[in-house]
């Protein structure tokens, strides 16, 4: 499928992942309409924990609640049984369809502004990736039966020709199940794939292996394990410190440090979920600027190293200027535009050389969208093109770079 070879500030609790209604502490009621808590009383751990079944079905007073909400934030096992109380009293409500309330977003925005942070917050490099699994979760809650067996066309550059395959929605959340596992390995969690690959194997390799799982194809079961292994991932990281973020996660032919590695997953799954919302006929928006942006730049700052495997690989023309490593060399700037741009200055000639706006040859200017889909192989260089000068094979060997980045 797709991704960048490689936030805001930081996101919500490690509960994130989970659905809008998991998340610790849950929505309570708007300001104007309850009393101030004051604060919190100081009551025992087992108290706290033998209320937490009340305060999962919202009966608890307000200085009750006020205290446990205070522990959560202190007490991970007691945060993972409010969890697993807060899934179960879902399950009484009856599922609502996606097209929300348009006042919720303000309602939900006022509610979390107004709360105390997260004592163990999800780290700004993973924000991304909790926001990309929770709002596919979303679109995927209502599907039916027709839905998760809907056609899906992934799309896909190779050796510089575009290449497609049809799949189903099921088959897709098996793609990125399968393929996230390996950021799951690289924390020493679970393997979803019962008998892993070798630790070679990169995407393509174990999404095929997954597929073949049960000599079936995948069905809606495929969402239950996505879901809580998308959870365990931001969970984990948030419990495991700063030193986890450079942790090295193998994608088979290379590998990412954890915090690229999250940004990278967060971007195949929007770009997954546009191919599914697209199959199914429903609106489906961009991340947010700041998480945009993180993505866009995670493929512009590997641009120079895929021209150079790409010159190995006899597809792009040999180099015209090597210079030392560090030192400017020949550029290309990269203008991307509109919310999550910024500009870049891409070394042509090597990837040790530095980008310099002193030495640019060329310019080519991109939507940030319109970019991310290039990268992802949503569209072909010359359709992603809007606007270019200087140097026109500098700018297409640069596009096809971006373009063969992508993957299955």
């Amino acid at each position: 499928m797709s991704g960048p070879t490689g936030g805001e500030g930081p996101a919500e609790g490690y509960g994130g992942q989970a659905d809008g209604a998991t998340r610790i502490p849950p929505p309570r009621q708007p300001a104007d309409d309850r009393p101030s808590p004051g604060p919190p009383v100081e009551l025992p751990h087992g108290v706290l924990r033998s209320l937490l079944g009340a305060w999962a079905l919202a009966a608890c007073s307000a200085e009750e609640t006020a205290a446990v909400e205070a522990h959560l934030t202190e007490c991970a096992p007691c945060a993972d049984e409010a969890l697993r109380l807060r899934d179960a009293v879902a399950l009484l409500h009856s599922e609502r369809d996606l097209d929300l309330d348009p006042l919720l977003r303000s309602s939900v925005l006022e509610n979390c502004l107004g709360r105390r942070p997260a004592r163990i917050p999800v780290p700004a490099w993973a924000g991304p990736y909790d926001a990309e699994t929770a709002r596919l979760d979303a679109l995927l809650r209502d599907f039916g039966e027709p839905e998760w067996h809907a056609p899906v066309r992934l799309r896909w550059f190779e050796d510089d020709r575009p290449v497609q395959r049809r799949t189903s929605v099921a088959a897709v959340i098996a793609h990125l199940l399968a393929v996230d596992g390996l950021v799951a390995a690289a924390l020493q969690l679970d393997d979803p794939l019962r008998e892993a690959p070798s630790a070679a194997c990169g995407p393509a390799e174990r999404t095929e292996a997954f597929w073949r799982l049960d000599g079936r194809p995948p069905t809606r079961e495929v969402r239950g394990p996505w879901r809580e292994q998308a959870h365990t991932l931001v969970r984990t990281v948030s419990f495991a410190g700063r030193g986890v973020a450079e942790l090295p996660v193998g994608y088979g032919g290379f590998s990412l440090p954890l915090r690229d590695a999250f940004l990278d997953r967060a971007f195949e799954c929007w770009t997954h979920a546009e191919d599914i919302a697209a199959a199914v006929d429903y609106p489906y928006e961009p991340p947010a600027g700041a998480h945009l942006r993180g993505m866009v730049a995670l493929a512009a700052e590997q641009l120079p190293v895929v021209l150079a495997q790409r010159r190995r690989a006899g597809l792009a023309a040999a180099p015209r200027g090597l210079v030392a490593a560090g030192a400017p060399g020949r550029s290309l700037h990269l203008e991307i535009e509109g919310a999550g741009g910024g500009e870049w200055y891409v070394a042509l000639d090597s990837p040790a050389a530095a980008g310099s706006p002193d030495r640019v040859v060329a310019q080519v200017a991109l939507d940030a969208v319109e970019f991310c889909r290039l990268v992802a192989g949503r569209v072909t260089p010359e359709e992603a093109a809007a606007g270019q000068a200087g140097d026109r094979a500098a700018v297409r060997e640069v596009l096809y770079a971006a373009a063969s980045m992508s993957r299955i």
